[in-house]
């Protein structure tokens, strides 16, 4: 038998189905609604994240007298580590083993991922590894940080491959004992490059390191490596081949 169904009961149920339509409807847009909301609130407050993001700014001071260098960041102190400069004294000249004063800038990095000890020929990892104070070693080892003048009397410091570098000769670090490089022991070196970018300054003094504040906050950065700085002065480019002893 079936059951009569009356023009009321037929006209409830299309009532009943336009009003489920209508809840879900609802119910969706809602939803979209909040999505929405959700999804505009994360990128607000990843914008307010970047724009209250401290601009970091690494540099570093070298003093020859105490056979120091210091990183700074945003002109407070970070650290210092125990460093050899030329045994030859300071000075640009062409042709002299000495290591230049004045101020000069990151050019290039090389050696972004090669192992501590590390041996370096014509800035090429030859793959060889030696051993701190290796008997009769004196190579550039680890890392290679490549110095570009930024005044006069640093004006011939790319040119005359003036690098600071790791060396295996460790037990001569805090003493003038370079051919004209900046010398670094091997885990100091390898962390002060990861804080150095492309551009950062590089002041070498012939008096103590001044007096500064030491920073609240450090900001760890990892500087990555750059094999060829953009937008270097065409006299500094021609001299790219120039090798010797450091």
């Amino acid at each position: 038998m079936v059951a009569a169904v009356y023009p009321d009961q037929r006209a409830c149920g299309d009532h009943d189905s336009r009003v489920t339509k209508a809840l879900n409807l609802l119910k969706n847009t809602r939803m979209l609604r909040w999505s929405a909301l959700l999804l505009s609130s994360l990128f607000v407050v990843r914008s307010l994240h970047a724009d209250s993001a401290p601009e970091v700014r690494n540099e570093v001071i070298v003093s020859v007298k105490d056979q120091r260098l210091m990183l700074l960041q945003n002109g407070a102190l970070v650290t210092t580590y125990p460093v050899s400069t030329s045994k030859f004294g300071i000075g640009d000249s062409s042709g002299r083993m000495t290591t230049p004063i004045g101020a000069m800038a990151v050019a290039q990095k090389i050696g972004d991922h090669a192992p501590t000890g590390a041996v370096f020929h014509n800035r090429r990892f030859t793959g060889e590894i030696i051993r701190p104070n290796a008997p009769g070693r004196d190579p550039i080892i680890t890392r290679i940080i490549w110095l570009r003048g930024l005044e006069a009397s640093t004006s011939r410091a790319f040119s005359r491959c003036i690098y600071i570098h790791g060396t295996p000769e460790e037990k001569k670090i805090g003493q003038p004992a370079s051919y004209g490089c900046i010398r670094m022991k091997s885990k100091d070196v390898t962390a002060l490059y990861s804080q150095l970018p492309i551009g950062a300054v590089v002041q070498v003094v012939s008096d103590k390191l001044p007096h500064v504040a030491k920073a609240r906050t450090v900001y760890q950065i990892q500087a990555p490596d750059a094999p060829v700085e953009k937008g270097r002065p065409a006299p500094f480019v021609k001299s790219q081949g120039a090798t010797r002893r450091f």
